[in-house]
């Protein structure tokens, strides 16, 4: 991925942010935002669903996990998310 950011939020943008930014064992990133047309939120973007299992997370809580991953993504989250669901795991938690 180039340094330049995409117009608008997607699965595979946020996918190779975190690949660069986590080194994850595990990353799956879904795109929701189908299941959730028709609600007030859907205008406003995109919903997203992430699994992602790396090393950075070991011992760390899941507030300190979540952030990380808020982080990675910061750039994009003004790009269209509008809704972020995440399981962030350390290896041997899955």
């Amino acid at each position: 991925m180039t340094n330049a950011l995409p117009t608008h939020a997607t699965a595979a943008a946020l996918e190779a942010v975190l690949q660069a930014a986590l080194q994850p064992s595990a990353l799956v990133v879904q795109d929701d935002s189908a299941s959730h047309a028709g609600h007030a939120g859907a205008r406003e973007g995109s919903h997203f669903s992430v699994r992602v299992v790396s090393e950075s997370f070991t011992g760390l809580s899941r507030i300190a996990r979540h952030r990380l991953v808020y982080d990675a993504l910061g750039p994009l989250m003004s790009r269209g998310i509008h809704a972020l669901a995440l399981d962030a795991r350390a290896p041997g938690e899955v």
